[in-house]
């Protein structure tokens, strides 16, 4: 081998150790692309009042690891007050939602929040949200997603099934 050819192959080693370095490890997720005009919107989990409709965009909130999901909500929709065992961020994409801190949903004690705003809900603080207009928000964290209702009455999932 040519005192050249070493040296050019030398040279390439930063960077094939820096691709290397910088490629996702095996099994890590693909990367993701979502047209908000593509979306497949479909019923919420069953966690969620109904009327609202949701699209996951990114991962898998039942299981350890980041997600992105998309809730759709129409004007005066409602989400009592609960809490989550993990840290909520949550982005206003479109519309005006009102979001508050307590035991009940209070819309006196909310703030408004419109598109392009932001909300860090840490984990286990008891929180409530509505819609004032037809809005859409998208929520991102770490799985597992999680939701205890502070009145388990609101929980959907407690309403009486027909017999």
């Amino acid at each position: 081998m040519s005192k050249r050819t070493l040296v050019a192959l030398l040279g390439l080693l930063p960077a094939a150790a820096l691709t290397a370095q910088n490629a996702p490890p095996p099994g890590a997720p693909s990367h993701v692309m979502a047209h908000a005009k593509e979306l497949k919107w479909g019923d919420p989990p069953p966690m969620m009042p109904p009327g609202m409709r949701s699209v996951l965009i990114s991962g898998d909130p039942s299981k350890e690891g980041p997600y992105v999901i998309r809730a759709k909500m129409p004007a005066g929709y409602r989400i009592p007050a609960h809490w989550h065992p993990t840290d909520e961020n949550v982005t206003v994409v479109s519309g005006t939602v009102g979001m508050g801190l307590g035991d009940t949903l209070d819309p006196a004690k909310g703030h408004s929040l419109s598109a392009g705003d932001f909300m860090l809900v840490p984990a286990q603080a008891h929180h409530f949200l509505w819609s004032k207009t037809p809005s859409i928000i998208q929520v991102h964290g770490m799985g597992p997603f999680a939701m205890t209702y502070v009145n388990p009455s609101d929980d959907p999932r407690n309403a009486a099934k027909p017999k």
